[in-house]
């Protein structure tokens, strides 16, 4: 039987074997979609759904609602996998930085800064990448070490990849991608009425631009509205119907031959995303 597997949310994580959708796609393995409106898919369709670091970026009302989505798309006995940050674990580190900090461990106070960025950064942030964007990407990071076991690899690739821009002369190609902004902007059709309305109202009008890209950033799914802890989100499967429930690492599931997909888990056996808990159910 062949096995119909569903990836919400996959961003840069997917597998050619699953159906994968994400906000936007730069690949032809995955689908554009907008999950606020629900998942385009008939009633019992699906043995799996998984999605990973997904749920807390919908307010909490919304991701109740999406994860009823994913129950209905789910064929009877289906198997539901989820992965969020962990907020117990997030609040045991902090407790546990602050003990270091009693304890005049010198170290402890590069730490503190890094785990009060988790736990508010990512909600409060008004622009792409927020304060932890500017931390990863600081010319020497005191703490690598610990950031790196909270954030895995996918940290490390980013301060790689920056590291790795500066030497290939970034300035250069910074100019370069701003040259062709103005350029691109003068051939758009916003761009004399926004030069119009700067020149009959430019404190009013830089005022409101503001404001309008905070919003508009707010309200692209970058942020997290709310978060989770293996209490509330074993409360919301059971109130939604699930059965079956189970706390998981990144290695067991029930999905058949879970790990050759390198969904949660990476090649070289680690986590793909350590400030992760797991969690299945069964429809």
């Amino acid at each position: 039987m062949i096995m119909k597997l569903l990836n919400l949310g996959c961003g840069q994580r997917f597998h050619k074997d699953w159906t994968n959708l994400d906000f936007s796609s730069n690949n032809e393995n995955v689908i554009s979609c907008n999950l606020l409106k629900g998942i385009p898919f008939g009633d019992n369709e699906f043995n799996v759904v998984y999605h990973s670091h997904l749920l807390e970026h919908f307010s909490k009302n919304q991701g109740e609602n999406f994860m009823k989505e994913c129950y209905r798309v789910l064929k009877p006995e289906g198997i539901l996998r989820i992965a969020v940050p962990d907020l117990e674990q997030i609040v045991k580190e902090y407790l546990n930085i602050l003990n270091r900090i009693d304890n005049n461990d010198l170290q402890a106070d590069d730490d503190y800064n890094w785990i009060m960025l988790e736990i508010y950064d990512q909600a409060v942030r008004n622009n792409s990448g927020g304060m932890m964007g500017e931390y990863i990407y600081q010319p020497r990071m005191p703490n690598e070490e610990f950031v790196y076991k909270r954030i895995g690899q996918e940290g490390k690739n980013l301060r790689t990849a920056y590291l790795n821009s500066i030497n290939n002369n970034a300035e250069t190609s910074i100019k370069n991608k701003a040259l062709f902004g103005k350029i691109k902007n003068i051939f758009s059709k916003d761009y004399y009425f926004e030069k119009l309305i700067k020149f009959l109202n430019k404190e009013k009008y830089q005022q409101n631009k503001h404001y309008l890209s905070i919003g508009q950033f707010r309200e692209s799914g970058e942020i997290h509205q709310w978060m989770y802890d293996r209490f509330s989100v074993n409360k919301l499967l059971r109130n939604i119907g699930f059965k079956n429930i189970i706390q998981r690492n990144a290695f067991n599931s029930y999905v058949e031959n879970w790990t050759s997909y390198f969904l949660d888990s990476l090649p070289d056996g680690s986590v793909r995303k350590p400030d992760s808990f797991f969690m299945e159910a069964i429809k």
